[in-house]
């Protein structure tokens, strides 16, 4: 009898285990991630033909972190694969969040605290990787490989220049197949060792931030504790990253360690998502000299779509900050760095990216123009740092 009550329990308690992982990541991030305008989108005529013709290129999305099904249309969040497709998207790094501090704010984030463990256990990550933020960014890149090995070739993974030349003549000869490629927000997963580039690049990741909202080993972050430049170590790590062919992201770096990393870079760097101080002046946001120091890398500068990116929350928002920003540093460094599914509020999903092309033609920017912003800028970069 004392077994079979036993049975009973486990049996119950393990029913109870798989709801809650079924349920709460999905509220949770229904908490987290919102959209103020849902799809389907309506564009002029104009903007509608011209932007089926883009190359449309994303530099940052945070969805590995909540445990959707990438492949599956889904309520929750910004971006699953059916959601790219309507929005023609070509390009889109996933990026790995490997810790979260507890009172997450823009202005200064310490490392005592970390809440990403919580999550973790809620969606069953493995053990190892509930602590361990260098596992919890292999585990999220498993996650991108197995939907790309399910999706019958409609996702593919960049590593390499050969793929993106692949991919490219793919998407010229009329194929819809978008191409993914990983990122970590903030060197967080190296934990302090250079070495751990290792399994990270063979995990498929070839783009790095040296910082996310706290400190790391490599440098200070725009919104850390010590907000200092490069570390001894962050030297040697940008000297790494460029033999390894992996992007550096300057998205969340102090202002000391942009001009250090901007010092020393000899390929293009990225600037993966942020908003310009001329349209929007917070603690967040980049001052035209940080502009002009990223562009001089031959790098790129992805303009965020949510509120404290662009002081607004429409496509006409995001238009305003990318006309700005293409005025400081000209169009050839300027593309689109959504934050898709970061705990943010964005005003659309990655269906409505025609917005973007609409509210940039009324801005009076040329086609030429459009071309290069919404994409074709971020493959001239992909083109220049990814590894033979």
């Amino acid at each position: 009898m004392a077994m079979k009550r036993a049975l009973i329990v486990a049996v119950v308690l393990g029913c109870l285990l798989m709801v809650a992982r079924l349920v709460v990541p999905s509220i949770v991030e229904r908490q987290q991630n919102h959209i103020l305008q849902s799809g389907p989108y309506h564009a002029s005529a104009e903007a509608e033909a011209l932007h089926r013709t883009l190359l449309v290129a994303d530099l940052h999305a945070d969805t590995l972190l909540w445990g959707r099904n990438l492949l599956e249309p889904s309520r929750a969040g910004s971006i699953d694969l059916p959601r790219m497709m309507a929005g023609n998207v070509g390009l889109q790094a996933f990026t790995v969040v490997s810790t979260v501090p507890r009172n997450l704010n823009i202005d200064r984030n310490d490392d005592s605290t970390d809440l990403l463990p919580y999550l973790g256990m809620a969606q069953g990550w493995p053990l190892k990787a509930l602590n361990s933020p260098k596992q919890r960014a292999l585990y999220q890149a498993q996650l991108m490989q197995q939907f790309v090995t399910k999706s019958n070739g409609a996702l593919m993974l960049l590593k390499t220049r050969s793929d993106l030349a692949n991919f490219l003549k793919m998407r010229t000869g009329g194929s819809h197949v978008i191409a993914a490629f990983l990122g970590t927000e903030g060197a967080q997963p190296l934990e302090g060792k250079l070495e751990n580039l290792d399994a990270l690049y063979a995990a498929g990741f070839r783009m790095m931030a040296p910082t996310h909202f706290t400190d790391t080993a490599i440098g200070g972050a725009a919104a850390g504790v010590t907000r200092g430049g490069l570390t001894p170590l962050g030297r040697e790590w940008v000297k790494q990253m460029e033999a390894r062919g992996m992007m550096i992201d300057l998205a969340h770096a102090s202002s000391d360690t942009l001009r250090d990393v901007t010092a020393m870079a000899t390929k293009p760097l990225i600037v993966s998502h942020t908003g310009v101080k001329g349209v929007c002046d917070n603690n967040r946001n980049l001052s035209d000299d940080q502009l002009r120091a990223v562009a001089a890398t031959g790098g790129v500068i992805g303009v965020g779509f949510w509120d404290v990116a662009t002081c607004g929350q429409d496509a006409k928002a995001i238009a305003t900050a990318i006309r700005y920003t293409m005025r400081v540093v000209g169009p050839e460094h300027v593309a689109l760095g959504s934050d898709f599914d970061g705990a943010v509020t964005e005003p659309f999903d990655a269906s409505g990216l025609v917005l973007i092309t609409q509210a940039l033609l009324q801005q009076g920017i040329s086609e030429r123009d459009i071309r290069l912003i919404m994409g074709e800028n971020v493959a001239r970069v992909l083109s220049q740092t990814l590894p033979e």
